[in-house]
């Protein structure tokens, strides 16, 4: 996770050089889809192939397919470095390979979560994933600072810092990971994948280019392919849902949202993504654009320094999220992931009521705070979400989780930046043109400048270029006297100019944000289990008497996974390792075999309801066997065995007495 997450984070960054390196103005109309791609090609390929490659862990082990994305991360990384073309050919080489990165960072996505789960018993589930989550969200704003430094030296290197720490975490996985998860053998939903494939691709994708101007307007809404992306995808979506409620074997398991904590805790998840997905790009235009060249920092340099006044946005998750996964494990997720986003949301708010020039002390406080909430609710919020789902679904599981958040990212990109644009749109062309007449730019010029998009003035802002420079160019800058240049050139006639329009667009995304985040809160309370299926996981309880199910009944259903959780001790109420657990159907069918952890835990799943004998053994304690049988409601089901006694003797004929030879 921190591998992929700093990958992210390093190339956002680390864009000015990049694209300076390939010789490419990202912001020539002809070029703003590179530069769009570069930015979400990423977050796109993930949240579609995410659910796929969990489903996939599933089949055919966690560890295996977590492997193989550390391999491929790897070696794109090298592949991204050896860019031999400049210009477009250059930019489409490093968006190809960046997609096929994607497709390993989808495999360690999909699969982290999952093998946590099987790894840690439920009691240190919460701090696990804590530790994880932590990593994946920091190594986010690691790369920030990063790609900073390193970009400012050769651009190539921002790609060459994954190799080591890939190299390293390939060899470690390969001999370190074990599979100790439920594997489901079973077959690929080939038509689940392509619906789900196409449907989400041609959404997010026309999200994408709703930001790009188009026609005339200020945004791309207009856009006939972007409304056919809009509209297609959401209608490919809906063939997908059908097509996953005919399948014998759906990749998406829709059943699983039967449960109202596991659909309450990925609406969180998709809801906190939009919230929060935005911020970080608002922070950096905001720090980029107006608070850096307004405290003396060079354009050039304000990237680097964005990144580093932001770590107490890191600080803050680093402190939060590994306390609040330990904290969830004994009193509990729902209460953590809700105050998460209440603290997100109060830190939104107060970033709306500051100014655009303003303390920092203040700022970084805030920025602390918005830290501390997504730290509290990260860990609980994905331990609700995977303790809620059987243990041979948890892949896919922890697909969705991902799917959800990435889609999210990407939704919020695409609202963010439209609802931006939208508040920049009303008094920044105005704002523009009477600024630069102002300072003698010929009237013709000014208003060719005030009538170009906003988004430009955003990326602008966004990649640390020098607006004015760049949209007026070096013609309209030679027909002024030197004073009145360098004026509109320096350090504040940018800042002080779009600082209001700015303010303005944030009480909008930051209003949005506050809804979103307490929305969130609402989603992350909700508990128990939905209404009962013939589809939905169902707990196993031990019982003494089991209800009767003809032959004909138990051929012709195809149940759900149940899960059966709990401890083995010994007679000293001492946790026993490598107990073999056996589970048997009333016809004498084995349906599941598992071992005992070192802390004498295991995990069983049965593929049919009903009644079942759970058989249990180990070496030096006499085997134990109880009956079990559906609950309803979640049960653990501790067993204790007996340690065999020595038996001392001599064994001899029964008529003469005499030991036989």
């Amino acid at each position: 996770m921190l591998l992929a997450t700093i990958n992210s984070s390093i190339v956002l960054i680390s864009l000015p050089g990049i694209f300076t390196g390939i010789r490419l103005d990202p912001l020539e109309p002809a070029n703003v889809s590179y530069l769009l791609w570069m930015l979400m090609g990423y977050m796109l390929v993930t949240a579609v192939l995410v659910v796929a490659l969990g489903r996939l862990g599933d089949m055919m082990g966690r560890v295996r397919i977590y492997n193989a994305g550390f391999l491929i991360f790897t070696l794109t990384s090298v592949v991204l470095s050896l860019d031999p073309f400049h210009g477009g050919s250059g930019a489409l080489w490093l968006i190809g390979w960046r997609i096929v990165q994607a497709v390993g960072g989808s495999m360690l996505m999909a699969n982290s979560a999952a093998i946590l789960t099987d790894a840690f018993p439920a009691r240190q589930r919460g701090m696990a994933l804590g530790v994880n989550m932590v990593a994946g969200i920091a190594g986010s704003f690691i790369g920030l600072v990063l790609g900073g430094a390193l970009v400012t030296w050769n651009w190539r290197s921002v790609f060459w810092v994954n190799v080591p720490i890939g190299l390293i975490g390939t060899v470690w996985a390969y001999k370190s990971l074990h599979e100790t998860g439920v594997r489901r053998p079973g077959r690929m939903d080939w038509w689940g994948n392509i619906t789900f494939a196409v449907g989400l691709s041609a959404l997010l994708a026309g999200i994408t280019y709703g930001i790009q101007p188009y026609g005339g307007h200020t945004m791309g809404w207009t856009n006939p392919w972007v409304l056919a992306g809009l509209i297609g995808g959401v209608a490919m979506l809906a063939v997908f849902c059908v097509v996953e409620t005919k399948v014998a074997e759906p990749m998406f398991p829709l059943h699983l949202f039967r449960n109202a904590a596991f659909a309450g805790g990925n609406a969180a998840t998709l809801l906190g993504s939009i919230a929060r997905g935005g911020l970080q790009f608002m922070l950096i235009i905001w720090l980029q654009g107006i608070w850096l060249p307004l405290h003396g920092y060079d354009y050039a340099d304000t990237p680097l320094w964005a990144g580093i006044y932001m770590l107490p946005l890191t600080a803050g998750f680093l402190l939060a999220g590994p306390i609040s996964g330990v904290l969830s494990d004994r009193f509990g997720a729902r209460l953590f992931a809700a105050s998460g986003f209440a603290v997100m949301a109060a830190s939104f708010a107060g970033l709306l009521m500051l100014p655009s020039d303003f303390s920092y002390g203040i700022f970084a406080a805030l920025i602390f705070l918005n830290g501390l909430g997504g730290g509290l609710f990260a860990a609980p919020n994905t331990s609700i979400i995977m303790s809620n789902v059987p243990a041979d679904a948890r892949g896919a599981a922890s697909g969705m989780r991902a799917t959800f958040q990435n889609a999210g990212m990407v939704l919020s990109m695409g609202v963010f930046f439209s609802l931006m644009v939208a508040g920049l749109s009303g008094t920044l062309p105005h704002t523009l043109s009477a600024g630069l007449t102002a300072q003698g730019v010929p009237a013709h010029a000014a208003h060719t400048v005030a009538e170009l998009p906003p988004v430009g003035v955003l990326f602008a802002a966004f990649l640390g270029y020098n607006p004015i420079q760049h949209l007026l160019g070096p013609d309209a800058l030679a027909h002024l006297s030197p004073t009145a240049s360098a004026h509109l050139t320096g350090r504040e006639f940018f800042p002080h100019l779009i600082s209001q329009p700015f303010h303005d667009g944030l009480v909008i995304v930051f209003s949005l944000a506050i809804a979103m985040s307490l929305a969130a809160a609402a989603a992350s309370l909700i508990r128990g289990r939905g209404k009962a299926s013939p589809h939905s996981p169902t707990p196993v309880t031990p019982t003494a008497a089991a209800p009767t199910r003809t032959a004909a009944e138990v051929g012709s259903a195809k149940p759900p996974a149940l899960e059966l959780r709990g401890t083995v001790r010994d007679g000293s109420g001492e946790p026993l390792a490598h107990a073999t657990l056996t589970l048997v159907d009333r016809y004498g069918h084995q349906k599941a075999i598992a071992r005992s952890g070192q802390d004498g835990t295991y995990e069983l799943a049965s593929a049919e309801p009903g009644s079942h004998m759970l058989v249990v053994s180990a070496k030096g304690h006499e085997p134990r066997a109880i009956q079990v049988t559906t609950g309803t409601e979640p049960a653990l089901s501790d067993l204790a065995l007996t340690a065999v006694r020595g038996v001392e003797g001599t064994v001899g004929q029964a008529h003469t007495g005499r030991t036989p030879d």
